[in-house]
């Protein structure tokens, strides 16, 4: 004989949410913490917190504080703001907030501040049930808690922040010089991008800054679109019968790129620092890549107007 689960409305069990279900909850620690896997113990109810009282406070296994706020009813703001609000006046780094039921928004919040802050948060479902004639049972469901994958991944959403401000920053600057110079960029904007684009006057063909984090580089950039392999590489060719003239007028060695298995093709100059570089030494970099440019086009701009379009 196998009984069926029966799902009791939570009021049935737990009339007051702190007369009772806070009650029982902190006499049955071992059924919260199997839901979690946390270790608490010496839970503290109605725990006085300014004007506010927590639910529970409870110790962990390593003597820290951990804060739960109990909800018999659908996840709101105003007790996940009671939540934040304790831990920032007793400094706790983890925090439980029991609910009925969890609102969409609720579970992408706390799944956020996983991944954002420095303190775990867990969110937790409580049910109760019966099988057949039997006592009520509580039944409670983990639906979000911390993970190293969502702290990874939080970390990684940090250091695409913070990169995305460095290469703005260093394009401002760049480009501040930039049109000091030359009119090439003149009417671009700074971006997150690890490139700025100027336009060559001839279709697929750009004149690229481009930067990583410790290197960077100037090129011109050949790429006439889907199939146009065998036409990135014929205008290379073609520009490649002057290389001995072009590099002559640059300077410098050049890089003639055609990689196999790529469809752009593009010649360019490798230079030194990046975007992670310290800002002291930005000036630096940043003056010899507007200054590889200029001759970069100086060099290639004869014999571009010379390609058909």
């Amino acid at each position: 004989m196998i009984g069926r689960i029966e799902h009791l409305p939570l009021r049935e069990v737990w009339k007051h949410e702190e007369a009772d279900f806070s009650k029982w909850l902190s006499e049955s620690l071992d059924v919260l913490n199997e839901c979690t896997g946390l270790q608490l113990t010496s839970a503290k109810r109605e725990h006085a917190i300014g004007s506010f009282s927590a639910d529970l406070v409870c110790d962990d296994e390593s003597g820290q504080l951990v804060v739960v706020e109990n909800q018999l009813a659908k996840s709101n703001h105003e007790h996940l703001g009671k939540l934040l609000t304790y831990m920032a006046n007793i400094d706790v780094s983890v925090a439980v907030w029991i609910v009925s039921d969890a609102r969409p928004e609720h579970v992408r919040a706390i799944s956020w501040m996983n991944e954002s802050a420095n303190a775990d948060f867990y969110l937790v479902k409580v049910e109760a049930i019966r099988i057949g004639t039997s006592e009520p049972a509580p039944m409670l469901t983990l639906i979000v808690g911390p993970s190293e994958e969502g702290k990874a991944a939080g970390r990684a959403k940090e250091e695409l922040k913070e990169r995305h401000i460095l290469r703005r920053d260093f394009w401002t600057e760049l480009l501040e010089l930039a049109k000091t110079k030359s009119d090439l960029h003149a009417n671009r904007s700074p971006t997150t991008a690890g490139y700025i684009s100027g336009g060559s006057g001839k279709s697929g063909m750009h004149f690229n800054y481009c930067i990583g984090e410790h290197s960077s580089k100037v090129e011109l950039y050949i790429d006439r679109g889907s199939g146009s392999e065998e036409k990135n590489r014929a205008v290379l060719q073609s520009l490649a019968q002057h290389k001995n003239e072009i590099e002559k007028v640059f300077g410098e060695d050049l890089v003639w790129d055609v990689a196999e298995g790529r469809r752009a093709t593009r010649i360019a100059k490798q230079l030194h620092g990046g975007y992670r570089d310290s800002r002291d030494e930005w000036p630096r970099v940043i003056a010899s890549m507007v200054d590889a440019m200029v001759k970069l086009e100086i060099a290639l701009k004869p014999y571009i107007k010379k390609l058909s379009s």
